[in-house]
């Protein structure tokens, strides 16, 4: 007996776009396409078959209109960060060129564990008309292209040489995607040929599909692992990384060490883990930390890292922490739960910190949570007079001091490459839970901007009334703008502030401070430039079509702050700040940085040995 299966005949783009509308996401029961819409800039390897699905489904799958490919990807990735990486964009770009500006952006994705779909042009698998428009043509290897490039830097790869093939690969992609252990970038490579070829489809592969987040349920044996070290800690800390929050365990993060009085460090992708005001938020720790935070990791002796890659911005190289502390890291990748020998416990953050509370009876020492309570009390005050702004140059610390105190608690916060993301990291105050995206994964410049846009357009439709304000160097705008004016032609307001120091000012500081002459990075140093000027922001976001003004002082910026907030379309806020006074100077681990080992300039010499020297504290992988 044989039974007919009802099919529906498709062309390859119709149906890897049928089938991404009718994929769900239950969200604190709600359901929800799991793909909220893409990015997309039109050439010939994507406009003519992916385009003509992609028309059909404009009310269930927006299409954003990218001004450049990887700022595109940027905004995907802002997209999924708001939205704890439950939900992602997907970006089409045309064949070579445009294909390949998305590499950066795949990387940061990437590196953040965030979920991005990349439906992108290929060659024509039939070769017939090759050589074609921008193809690149591997003598040895005809199957070899530009979207091989992307292999690296995704978690998932294929290139469709066959209709049939995306009724295993699509489903692959998104269960990647929505791994918590295995989340980041999928890349689907689309030969423009296949784009149009049809197939007759199982109709059943297109019926609405609910999915949800697994939650990996800890290992017995690793719970009582990290049970006993816990309980044999004289002076036990709390990591708390950006997994918190994926884990939307901020509320079981903050039970767990009330019960216990254990002492909270955050990450810099785990910022906004706690409110700033709780007692136990002992402040950000490591390379861009504070002196509270940092001064307690050396001394603990069992450290609980929650849902954090410990990577080296955290760790201070790994010369923060004393060289015998025992390590337990609860995270959902096998890859990161085991680093530095740390006692495993692969599983779900908010299930875990469950199951060790279960079985957990011990305190920490009372005189331990005191000494870093007292110790935050300490930084607290720095960071206080560090803000303040009156007889001093315009500072970074400044201007967001001004935002910190002006803005409203469910605001969004976004910074991403140069000082900002250290100055963001030890100076914010935490005004609510979540609030914060400090992109340090990539610390990609350009996205400050771009990931702005796409974590405005998820902020619109989680919590509408609120802003999106990102903190954006004169630097990182130049190297990529364009999303003003994607906010402006999309409604998506932004608070852009433009804090302009005259070129790249942290790395001349990194420059410097390793025995060099400013070289290359302040406009000023360029032996290139005759004749150094300045950019007028103003005039160019107001080209763009944004509302934008220049104000002297934090002063000023605070009256325009307000009138931004006011504003119901993006406002651009340029401020000079002064290249080489107002740094956060305390607060700083030792970060390993390559210097000359031989050089005739004897500053450089002599900076060499000093950072040599600090080397002593470093944990050699163990």
């Amino acid at each position: 007996m044989t039974t007919e299966i009802n099919t529906i005949q498709l062309t390859t783009a119709q149906a890897i776009i049928r089938w991404l509308s009718n994929q769900f996401i239950e969200i604190d029961g709600q359901e929800l396409r799991v793909c909220g819409g893409g990015f997309g800039i039109f050439g010939h390897g994507n406009v003519t078959c992916l385009g003509e699905a992609l028309h059909t489904v404009q009310d269930e799958l927006p299409l954003y209109r990218g001004q450049n490919e990887q700022s595109m990807g940027f905004a995907a990735a802002g997209y999924a960060k708001q939205w704890l990486r439950q939900r992602f964009m997907f970006c089409t770009a045309s064949a070579g060129p445009g294909t390949a500006n998305l590499l950066t952006a795949a990387g940061l994705a990437h590196a953040n564990r965030l979920p991005m779909l990349m439906l992108c042009g290929d060659t024509f698998l039939t070769r017939l008309p090759d050589p074609v428009l921008q193809q690149m043509e591997n003598f040895n290897d005809p199957t070899f292209g530009v979207n091989d490039a992307f292999k690296p830097v995704v978690r998932y790869w294929d290139r469709i040489c066959h209709p049939a093939q995306i009724i295993q690969s699509l489903p692959n992609a998104l269960a990647t995607m929505l791994d918590p252990a295995d989340c980041g970038p999928a890349f689907l490579g689309l030969p423009q040929d296949v784009q149009g070829w049809t197939y007759d489809y199982p109709a059943t592969f297109f019926e609405k599909r609910v999915h949800r987040i697994r939650r990996q349920t800890p290992d017995i044996a690793e719970i009582s692992d990290a049970v006993a070290a816990l309980s044999n800690a004289s002076r036990p800390m709390i990591i708390a990384g950006g997994g918190v929050q994926y884990s939307k365990a901020a509320k079981e993060l903050t039970v767990f060490a009330e019960k216990h009085q254990i002492p909270v460090v955050e990450t810099i992708a785990g910022r906004a883990n706690m409110l700033a005001t709780h007692p136990l938020n002992i402040g950000p720790v490591g390379v861009t930390g504070s002196d509270s935070a940092n001064a307690i990791a050396e001394k603990a002796d069992v450290i609980l890292a929650v849902g954090t890659r410990l990577q080296d911005f955290t760790t201070g190289s790994w010369t923060a922490f004393a060289k015998d502390a025992q390590f337990v890291s609860i995270n959902a990748a096998r890859h990161d739960a085991g680093k530095h020998m740390s006692l495993p416990v692969v599983g779900d953050a908010k299930l875990s910190l469950a199951a060790l509370d279960a079985t957990l009876t011990m305190t920490a020492p009372k005189t331990w949570l005191e000494s870093a309570q007292q110790a935050r009390t300490k930084w607290d005050a720095y960071v206080a007079d560090n803000v303040s702004h009156g007889n001093r140059p315009n500072s970074y610390a400044q201007a967001i001091g001004v935002v910190n105190e002006l803005c409203e608690p469910r605001d969004r916060v976004v910074a991403a490459a140069g000082g900002l993301p250290a100055e963001v990291t030890a100076n914010w105050r935490t005004l609510d839970i979540g609030t914060v995206d400090v992109e340090f994964g990539f610390s990609c410049m350009g996205y400050e901007i771009a990931g702005a846009w796409g974590a405005r357009i998820a902020q619109a439709e989680q919590e509408p009334d609120q802003d999106t304000i990102t903190f954006c160097g004169d630097g990182s705008y130049m190297m990529l703008n364009s999303d003003i004016y994607s906010s402006v032609l999309s409604q998506k307001k932004l608070i852009v502030l433009v804090l302009d120091n005259g070129g790249f000012a942290v790395i001349n500081k990194l420059q410097n401070n390793t025995g060099n002459d400013s070289f290359n990075n302040l406009l000023e140093d360029c032996p290139t430039i005759p004749q150094a000027f300045g950019v007028d922001f103003v005039a160019h976001a107001s080209a763009m079509g944004a509302t934008a003004e220049k104000v002297a002082n934090p002063t000023e910026l605070g009256m325009a702050f307000q009138r931004a907030k006011s504003s119901d379309k993006t406002y651009v806020i340029v401020m000079d700040v002064d290249p080489y006074e107002g740094w956060t100077t305390e607060g700083h681990t030792w970060w390993e940085v390559g210097t000359p080992h031989v050089t005739d300039n004897e500053s450089v010499r002599e900076k060499h040995l000093e950072i040599e020297a600090t080397r002593a504290k470093q944990r050699r992988g163990v």
